[in-house]
């Protein structure tokens, strides 16, 4: 039995208690409902959109072309800066011409002696001193001492090693001193014209399965443009120069060229680009910003506002990227209308006050082609897995 304080006491704490709880359900009820979440929404509108494939590529000169000795010997000395512009029949590289100016001398010396044997020998055979043979002997000594001797005025002029064509010299990779032989596997240097460049690149399989009608001719091909670092587009578009018809075994891709102007010298051969291919229209797909799209585990989702202003998630099935925008290819139909901010804050079912914005198909062309900014970038959502586009301009 407690005793009369306590009980005092327990009846003052439960009375208390009842005072709070009616005073927190009133307060409750009374509580004002909390406003609909202010969202700016996309109206969905079908648009005939190029289809874009981006991978990397290497550049090369269009024409490299290597150096290489014609005779063996000694490399006695280099005559070029390495990395500088070179003309054709510039020297290059000296190889010692000691053996070779003696070879000359020697083939001289046996030219000039047959050449007077030949001289005598006709003389005679004039006076039927000797005999036709003999005559002819002499003749062909002759005419084969004057082709050694010409040969070795190549060889000594091939000593010196000069610059086939012109354009921009490369590293050597032999020294002074080195033995230099004409069956050596690496060249003396080369030389790339690079007032034209090639940029070699490959399409793998993926990569055309997700083109219009999964396949890729020659004449589907719409622009070439390379994108240098920076997200800097070169200024002057290129043109395919080769196709393949095959896939290589070796690489898995099909291989492609295409071909650049550089005159003003802003590419360099060995530099790796990325390679943007223009193909054929996507008809009726959709832009959609890639802040608007949630990647999650399954799949890419948007968030769309019903016809009684509440929202609804959607997958959509994507392809590439065109500058800030997703292209959706598959998920959303006309006149859907697509949330583009305040993702986190917005529930499932939840009421909200849409506000329309300009379409992204009619923003200007620069606008929609312009490399994706940190804050475009898509959303993951928290477990979501993070997927890589398949392709980004």
């Amino acid at each position: 039995m407690l005793l009369p304080p306590l009980r005092s006491f327990f009846r003052l704490f439960s009375g208390v208690l009842l005072v709070s709880v009616l005073t927190a359900c009133s307060e409750k009820e009374a509580a004002p409902a909390a406003p609909p979440v202010p969202v700016t929404v996309l109206e969905a509108k079908p648009l005939d959109v190029p289809a874009v494939a981006e991978v990397m590529g290497r550049l090369d000169g269009a024409k490299e072309t290597e150096v290489r000795p014609r005779v063996g010997g000694i490399l006695v000395k280099r005559l070029y800066e390495e990395g500088a512009l070179v003309k054709a029949g510039q020297p290059l590289f000296q190889i010692d011409k000691a053996p070779y100016l003696n070879a000359l001398a020697e083939a001289r010396a046996r030219a000039e002696q047959t050449a007077r044997e030949e001289a005598r020998l006709k003389g005679l055979l004039e006076h039927k001193a000797v005999s036709r043979k003999e005559y002819d002997d002499a003749a062909s000594a002759n005419a084969m001492a004057k082709a050694v001797f010409d040969q070795a005025k190549l060889n000594l002029s091939w000593t010196t090693v000069t610059a086939p064509v012109d354009g921009v010299s490369g590293r050597s990779p032999r020294s002074e001193g080195n033995l230099i032989s004409v069956s050596d596997a690496l060249p003396l240097t080369t030389i790339s014209q690079s007032n034209r460049v090639w940029a070699r690149f490959g399409l793998s399989e993926s990569d055309i399965a997700a083109l219009p009608g999964g396949h890729l001719r020659e004449g589907d091909v719409k622009r070439v443009e390379l994108v240098l670092p920076g997200d800097r587009v070169y200024s002057k578009p290129g043109k395919l120069n080769f196709f393949a018809s095959t896939i290589d075994t070796n690489l898995g891709t099909r291989q492609l060229r295409a071909e650049f102007d550089n005159t003003e010298g802003e590419l360099f051969p060995g530099q790796f680009v990325r390679v943007r291919l223009t193909t054929q229209d996507r008809p009726g797909v959709f832009l959609v910003p890639q802040s608007a799209v949630v990647q999650t585990e399954l799949a890419r989702l948007v968030m769309l506002v019903d016809a009684e202003n509440k929202v609804v998630s959607r997958p959509v099935k994507t392809a590439e990227w065109q500058g800030r925008n997703w292209v959706v290819v598959g998920g959303l139909k006309t006149g859907d209308r697509v949330i583009l901010d305040n993702l986190m804050k917005l529930q499932l079912g939840a009421v909200v006050a849409p506000k329309e914005m300009q379409a992204s198909g009619e923003k200007s062309p620069e606008t929609a082609s312009a490399p994706p900014s940190e804050e475009s970038k898509p959303r993951d959502v928290p477990g979501a897995a993070t997927e890589k586009p398949a392709a980004k301009p």
